[in-house]
């Protein structure tokens, strides 16, 4: 099995462009947003931020597809910092809990 390598800047400009283009297609599909954010953590034992200020807004994304890849792109770009953690976040569950 072959791997390809990515740097950090073309890895998010992959992301840039799969959300590009997703934000274009996803136009006649339901919008299910999510919010990908992440910042470095007090503890390991908790989801309490350091630093509020701080925190990485990635962006709002139409689908969880769509979402998972920016996630996953930042999560690896940071795997050497163990306190700093990056998550998703069903927006569209916040937004109409009746319709999950």
């Amino acid at each position: 099995m072959e791997y390809l390598r990515v740097s950090k800047k073309g890895a998010d400009n992959l992301v840039k462009k799969w959300t590009d283009l997703e934000m274009t297609e996803s136009s006649d599909k339901k919008q299910l947003l999510h919010l990908v954010f992440g910042g470095e953590l007090s503890s390991l034992d908790g989801v309490q931020f350091k630093d509020l200020s701080a925190l990485d807004i990635v962006g709002i994304y139409p689908d969880y597809a769509t979402a998972l890849v920016a996630w996953r792109s930042k999560a690896q770009s940071t795997v050497d910092n163990a306190e700093m953690r990056y998550f998703i976040v069903h927006m569209h569950r916040l937004l109409d809990p009746e319709n999950k």
